[in-house]
């Protein structure tokens, strides 16, 4: 099977890039893909708690990352060196994923069969 590396860079409130993702993951799954999902740079904000992105009139779509483990989306990875700029631990993540070096981060995108970033 053919894996599907997913890339976040924007955080939530810069475009609808990560409602896009979302909805990418979900479809991809539904259809047996092999996902992985990657947020880098900004993209690190999509994962935050306690996000209210009602206040400026946006839809909270991180809500949404729950339902990956009903789809088998188990491959959610996190760039240390992101999180370390922008000063966030990991326990201020609102899902559970694995966090990983730059060299770690570009092994898993090496191996990956189609890469879509999303910016």
């Amino acid at each position: 099977m053919k894996s599907l590396a997913i890339i976040n860079q924007q955080g939530p409130l810069h475009s609808n890039a990560g409602q896009e993702s979302v909805d990418l993951v979900l479809a991809a799954a539904s259809f047996g893909q092999d996902v992985s999902v990657f947020f880098i740079d900004d993209g690190v904000f999509q994962l935050l708690k306690m996000q209210k992105p009602d206040v400026l009139e946006h839809k909270h779509f991180a809500k949404s990352f729950g339902a990956f483990e009903f789809y088998d989306v188990e491959n959610i990875y996190v760039c240390q060196r992101s999180l370390t700029l922008r000063n966030i631990e990991s326990n201020q993540l609102n899902v559970a994923c694995q966090i990983l070096s730059d060299t770690e981060l570009n092994a898993k995108l090496a191996n990956a069969h189609n890469i879509i970033t999303l910016s």
